[in-house]
């Protein structure tokens, strides 16, 4: 399915028939809650084909069942639409769920035990090992080349840092890859910048199409049990390949898997280069992981003032790196608003945030502010902006993509920005709520494999952040990670359960949802899950997408 099939509006059919049934087979499901269908109490869904016909009451769904091809008792389950995942790195996703795990290591010496033991198991092949965390080590340090060394016999290893913006590699894998030879290289292993894109580079260039598009698999059958039906696939040059993005696309396509919506992180300059390279790759947009600075954890993330914790002395990198200039910033999203396609950009310092929003005004001043707000643009992360950045972006109609995981693991008074920044600083990160008053639509995401497809788990940090000016509701949190990621596409009729649209929803356990008003009817409303701390998030029985079941938990549905 192309990007532009995704964007066709359905014909709507009144509420009161159902829809004539495309081709395919019908399923009624009754017994259950429809979550955010025009009539609150609805409790019963039929689906013909591809598109949802119809949305009432058992009562009236009694005298549909003869006629439809199945019928689906839903045992009191929450029916929702299907969430959107906002930014996915789908192939490094998959390698990441058959890797080395870092994720829970709790100290420099377990690391190192698990890397030795997969040099053994993998017998000499490279080693994958990302997603650690120093900062709870006794250790407090990353480990280094000599010492992967040392675990592997001399083997290949790239292990990302858990932002994705460092890693430490082996001496074998800095000398495949040159990586010496780029800024960012340290002695020790530990790489940033040049360093780390080079020995990404050739690391992934190792892996067969094959072992890649079995990644891909593996990662979107994860979206798909965790009640996602689509994903924003960020792919560029720095990041994987063409033909890994053309693969992702491709699979997305597929109909057995989640839908994918691509987004390609490469500069342009002037309308027809824009034009053509996004019908090349196939993109929605260029934009995704168009860096304009790097992260907090690997203090690369470009900084007004120098690191709290960063060595003393006027090396400049105390505060971040800076990899576009307001100049890049104007040409890429005056070229892209000229040519209709959206632009955007990875930015996390407020430093950096300065750069894109100069940009962008420049672009406005050269082009109309008109057509950059008709392009609808986005920015992935935007974590340090301020007032006046927040204005900026809602009077250009700027999408935030975002990502609530982030500040449950590295937020709050004693987490890794203000260790990072110093607590003033890093109270004012991720203003969700400030944002979202101020008119900038969110959508929200993963970044996985930097954090896991964990839907709920996003919205309850965004009801319950330590924060409480912060905190917004539940039912905007579950809007953001459902409509406003299609709307982050520019795709305004998707992401809602509704007569005449795309049969897109999951099913969600009625056993889990007995706690609070979670699932059930209550003053003729269907609420969300219970997503108090501690509460059991609700477990997903079936996804569906556009008719088709793309995953089914054994058993759970008789």
């Amino acid at each position: 399915m192309s990007n532009e099939a995704l964007s066709e509006s359905a014909t709507e059919p009144t509420a009161e028939s159902p829809a004539e049934s495309p081709a395919g087979t019908s399923t009624l499901y009754r017994g259950g809650h429809v979550y955010g269908a025009t009539d609150p109490g609805a409790t019963a869904m039929l689906v013909a084909g591809e598109q949802i016909a119809w949305i009432g009451s058992d009562a009236a769904a009694a005298g549909l069942a003869d006629g439809v091809d199945d019928v689906v008792g839903l045992d009191g389950a929450l029916v929702t639409p299907t969430f959107v995942d906002a930014h996915v790195h789908t192939s490094a996703t998959g390698l990441g769920l058959r890797s080395v795990g870092l994720t829970d290591a709790r100290s420099l010496s377990q690391v190192l035990d698990r890397i030795e033991q997969a040099a053994r198991t993998r017998a000499g092949r490279p080693i994958y090992a990302p997603n650690w965390d120093e900062r709870d080590w006794p250790e407090h340090r990353p480990r280094t080349a000599t010492e992967l060394d040392r675990a592997t016999y001399g083997g290949v290893v790239y292990s990302p840092r858990v932002d994705g913006h460092s890693a430490v590699i082996s001496s074998a894998l800095a000398a495949a890859s040159g990586a010496r030879n780029h800024p960012g290289w340290n002695d020790s292993g530990l790489v940033t910048r040049g360093a780390h894109h080079a020995a990404r580079d050739a690391f992934y260039a190792g892996i067969s199409a094959a072992g890649r598009r079995a990644d891909i698999d593996v990662a979107l059958l994860a979206a798909a049990e965790a009640g996602i039906g689509l994903v924003h696939e960020n792919g560029g040059p720095t990041l994987s390949s063409e033909d890994d993005f053309a693969d992702v696309l491709a699979a997305g396509r597929r109909g057995d898997r989640p839908q994918v919506i691509g987004y390609w992180a490469e500069l342009v300059a002037d309308q027809g280069s824009a034009r053509a390279l996004a019908d090349r790759m196939g993109a929605r947009g260029l934009a995704g992981d168009l860096n304009i600075d790097g992260s907090i954890g690997s203090r690369t993330a470009s900084l007004r003032e120098p690191y709290a914790d960063s060595r003393a002395g006027n090396d400049p990198a105390r505060s971040g790196h800076r990899h576009l200039s307001v100049d890049n910033v104007r040409d890429h999203v005056a070229a892209c608003s000229l040519a209709g396609l959206q632009a955007g950009f990875h930015v996390i310092g407020d430093a950096g945030i300065d750069t894109m929003i100069a940009g962008f005004q420049a672009a406005a001043a050269q082009v109309g502010t008109a057509m950059v707000i008709a392009a609808r643009h986005r920015l992935e992360h935007v974590e340090m902006i301020d007032a006046d950045g927040i204005r900026a972006l809602a009077e250009l109609g700027i999408t935030a993509s975002v990502q609530p995981a982030f500040h449950s693991l590295w937020g709050g008074p004693d987490g890794m920005y203000a260790a990072r920044l110093g607590r003033e600083r890093a109270a004012m990160m991720n203003p969700f709520a400030t944002m979202a008053a101020a008119g900038i639509p969110l959508a929200l995401g993963s970044d996985t494999p930097v954090t896991p497809f964990a839907p709920w788990e996003a919205v309850r940090e965004c009801v319950h952040r330590h924060d409480q000016a912060q905190q917004i509701s539940a039912e905007a949190a579950f809007l953001a990670h459902t409509r406003g990621g299609w709307r982050a596409a520019g795709i305004d009729d998707r992401g809602y359960l509704g007569v005449g649209k795309p049969a897109s929803f999951a099913l969600w356990s009625a056993a889990d949802l007995a706690a609070g008003s979670g699932g059930r009817v209550t003053d003729g409303q269907t609420r969300l899950p219970d997503l108090s701390p501690g509460a059991t998030l609700p477990t997903n029985l079936r996804t569906v997408i556009r008719g088709r079941t793309v995953f089914d938990r054994e058993g759970a549905l008789l």
